[in-house]
């Protein structure tokens, strides 16, 4: 593979990353928006569902004190493509950048159960449906 190759796959895994962010927590908010004001998309039962998978992989991988693989295979091809890679995880790492907080892992683990908690909760809240 070539290193621009590699850049290309590295910036491609970054998008899908925040894609899947943006979906975990942008979703929750809609979820929760959507559960006060009635909407019927936030009962959808597939759309619920693949949010708390996401979302109990994140918990489960936080409390094994382990790195998501997104963020391995980017750093991976970054190495490849000849660019600098950073040593903790995507959130971490972003996170920090965005509001200057380094924090040690078990704060971003407790972060990620009590977000884990909402959505459980919002399941509770606003049961998803089977479609009829």
């Amino acid at each position: 593979m070539t290193p621009s190759f590699a850049g290309w796959l590295a910036d491609l895994m970054l998008l899908l990353h925040v894609a899947i962010v943006a979906f975990a927590v942008l979703g929750q908010l809609l979820f929760m928006a959507g559960g006060l004001s009635g909407w019927a998309w936030v009962r959808k039962l597939w759309v619920r569902l693949a949010h708390l998978a996401l979302i109990a992989f994140v918990v489960l991988q936080s409390w094994l004190g382990q790195t998501c693989p997104l963020t391995i295979w980017e750093q991976s091809l970054r190495l490849q493509a000849g660019q600098n890679a950073y040593a903790e995880s995507f959130i971490e790492h972003w996170l920090s950048r965005l509001i200057f907080f380094n924090a040690p892992a078990w704060v971003f683990a407790a972060a990620y159960t009590a977000f884990g908690v909402l959505v459980l909760l919002s399941w509770w809240w606003w049961p998803p449906r089977r479609a009829r």
